[in-house]
């Protein structure tokens, strides 16, 4: 409850006494820009200060924004525990004489925070002190749509993708926020782009596909991160995820066959339709997005009107490629064509059983690569990072 025995005192809030002389002070102060809890006194910072034998206290200091100052007055700080919203903690510096703890991890806006504290008093009386700490909400926040499930398993071609709600302004503050770790080990490199919609995107790649097997984590640390013109972040967020078997696929669209490989060896070679002439299948590597049993497919949602007009119900075994509408599906109208006339649209058809076949071997994240074809596939129309090298890939972080 607020203490209001004097003006210089109305921001304190009076807590548990100590036995000790010396005492504990915890201050929180503002994130976001915005004042602590309560409305008088904004931007005064207030401390009460116990006197002997008398009760400590916890002050909300709004001077300076987006730390928490945890103060032994009179004594020594022997550990102090600060928990995030999210998983993790927050971590801190501790002044030279051990009397001061200053949070070094940006605080999120509308958060609250349980603080804990242990330490000795100048009369070596042990001091504790617990209390939680609600940061202001921020007037704007963003946050980011993350790609992989925790605990799923994806495929060897995946990139780690994250699609902001809001612009980036300031993307090297939230990059360095970022962090991408696996077991084993790998070189890879985040890089910025705009999705197909116009937001802004940030993806990590590796050098080469993920080795079956790999433990990977995703760490995003962006609460408190300013992503410029005053818009906070939000998240802590930590996902683990694996990677699973090397299914590859490649689709020859002069030979018209796929051949699907499973860790190095080949599975089988399927007779395949791909796009005729001026509707040709994507060139170069896409990365299966989803999988569904059955689809309508309409051209115009596409922009496919006219005489090339179609409108087909129950399309079976339908592996998504790319968000423009390019998939691997049964297609039983073009009966007679696979292995010999290319005649779709764009996507790959094949025989109902056949397409049945790859819609069971293939999962999220795996690669499916055309050659021969025209017209490589966009990076940002759906997961295209594979078919920039990957020195061009890497000047496309904001901290290269």
């Amino acid at each position: 409850m607020k203490n209001t025995r004097s003006r210089n005192q109305r921001r304190a809030v009076h807590v548990v006494a100590l036995t000790s002389a010396a005492a504990l002070l915890v201050a929180g102060c503002s994130s976001a820009g915005a004042t602590g809890s309560g409305t008088e006194g904004a931007g005064k910072p207030a401390k009460e200060t116990a006197k002997s034998g008398g009760p400590s206290s916890i002050a909300i200091d709004t001077k300076t924004s987006g730390k928490i100052t945890v103060i032994a007055d009179g004594g020594a700080l022997t550990s102090v525990d600060v928990s995030a919203p999210g998983p993790g903690k927050v971590g801190g510096t501790l002044s030279e004489d051990k009397s001061v703890w200053t949070s070094t991890t940006p605080l999120a806006p509308g958060a609250t925070y349980t603080i804990s504290a242990r330490g000795t008093g100048g009369d070596g009386a042990p001091l504790s002190k617990s209390t939680s700490y609600t940061t202001p909400a921020a007037a704007k926040t963003f946050v980011g749509t993350y790609n992989a499930d925790k605990g799923s398993t994806v495929g060897v071609a995946l990139p780690v993708s994250i699609t902001f709600n809001k612009p980036i302004h300031d993307k090297a503050a939230v990059e360095r926020k970022l962090k991408v770790t696996s077991s084993p080990a790998i070189e890879g490199a985040w890089s910025w782009l705009k999705d197909r919609d116009g937001k802004d995107r940030i993806d990590y790649r590796p050098k080469e596909y993920w080795k079956p097997g790999t433990s990977v984590t995703l760490r995003m640390d962006l609460a408190g991160v300013d992503a410029g013109g005053g818009v906070y972040g939000t998240q802590q967020r930590v996902v683990n995820f694996r990677i699973g078997d090397a299914v590859t696929s490649t689709v020859d669209v002069v030979k018209k066959t796929m051949t699907v490989s499973r860790n190095g060896k080949v599975l089988r070679t399927l007779k395949v339709s791909t796009g005729k002439e001026t509707f040709e299948t994507w060139n170069g590597t896409m990365v299966v997005l989803s999988k569904v049993p059955s689809i309508r497919m309409n051209s115009a949602t596409v922009g496919i009107f006219g005489p090339e007009a179609y409108d087909l119900g129950d399309v079976k075994w339908d592996v998504q490629l790319t968000p423009s509408g390019t998939y691997a599906h049964a297609a039983p109208w073009n009966e007679g064509k696979f292995g010999r006339v290319n005649a779709s649209h764009g996507c790959i058809g094949m025989s109902t059983s056949d397409a049945k076949w790859f819609y069971d071997q293939v999962r999220f994240g795996d690669p499916v690569t055309v050659v021969n074809s025209k017209d490589t596939v966009a990076v940002n129309n759906g997961y295209g990072a594979w078919n920039v090298d990957w020195e061009t890939w890497k000047k496309g972080s904001a901290l290269s």
